[in-house]
């Protein structure tokens, strides 16, 4: 597992790399441990999954994006009770 959540629900690059994989777009509902973006750095793949269940606000990265570390990939929010 790579990158880490902030309390303000943003997932950051665990280090410097390039973005392999995009699976969710703005607006996607998402489970805990679903796997949202997939990054490469130094020769390994590293897999962004979601640490709860919630609902993708934002993406800022595209596939073939070159990130830096600590970079936002993207944010959730608390999905909304229906």
């Amino acid at each position: 597992d790579g990158g880490s959540a902030t309390s303000s629900g943003a997932y950051t690059a665990p280090m410097p790399g390039k973005i392999v994989k995009v699976m969710v777009s703005k607006g996607d509902q998402v489970e805990e441990g679903q796997t949202m973006i997939i990054m490469e750095a130094m020769k390994m793949e590293h897999v962004i999954k979601a640490s709860r269940d919630g609902v993708v606000s934002a993406v800022s990265v595209e596939v073939d994006d070159f990130v830096e570390d600590s970079q936002t990939l993207c944010s959730l929010e608390q999905a909304e009770d229906v």
